[in-house]
C-alpha cells in the first residue's frame, strides 16, 4: 500500500499551496488520514487529521486558521490547503493513514507517504 503525496514546491511568504495525497487502495477511504511535517533538523510533528467521513478535522494549534484538511472519497484524495505560508513552514510534508486517530488515540499511523517538500522563501 502506498500513499502518494504531491503539491509541494517553492512559494513566497504569504503564499498558498495545496497538497494532495492519493492512497493506492480505495479501502483507505475508511481510514483516518493525516498530514505531518518534518523541518530540517527537527522531529516529525503532527499537522492535521481528518476522519473517514470528513466530518471531524483536527489541527495542531499553530496551524488552525491557516491550514485546512479535507478529503474527497469519490476521488480517493486527501488535501491540505495551506495559506499565509511562513518561512518556518518550510518542511517535508508527509501524508499518513491509520485505522485509529493519532489526535485522539495517540496511535501512530500505519502507513506513510514519501513526503513532498514545501519551501517558503522570505
Amino acid at each position: 500500500v502506498q500513499l502518494q503525496a504531491s503539491g509541494g514546491g517553492l512559494v513566497q511568504t504569504g503564499g498558498s499551496l495545496r497538497l494532495s495525497c492519493v492512497p493506492s487502495e480505495r479501502t483507505f477511504q475508511y481510514n483516518h488520514m493525516g498530514w505531518f511535517r518534518q523541518a530540517p533538523g527537527k522531529e516529525r510533528e503532527f499537522v492535521a487529521e481528518i476522519d473517514w467521513r470528513g466530518s471531524r478535522r483536527y489541527y495542531a494549534g499553530s496551524y488552525k486558521g491557516r491550514f485546512t484538511i479535507s478529503r474527497d472519497n469519490a476521488k480517493n484524495t486527501v488535501y491540505l490547503q495551506m495559506n499565509s505560508l511562513k518561512p518556518e513552514d518550510t518542511a517535508v510534508y508527509f501524508c499518513a493513514a491509520g485505522e485509529k486517530s493519532y489526535y485522539y488515540d495517540g496511535v501512530v499511523p500505519d502507513y506513510w507517504g514519501q513526503g513532498t517538500l514545501v519551501t517558503v522563501s522570505s
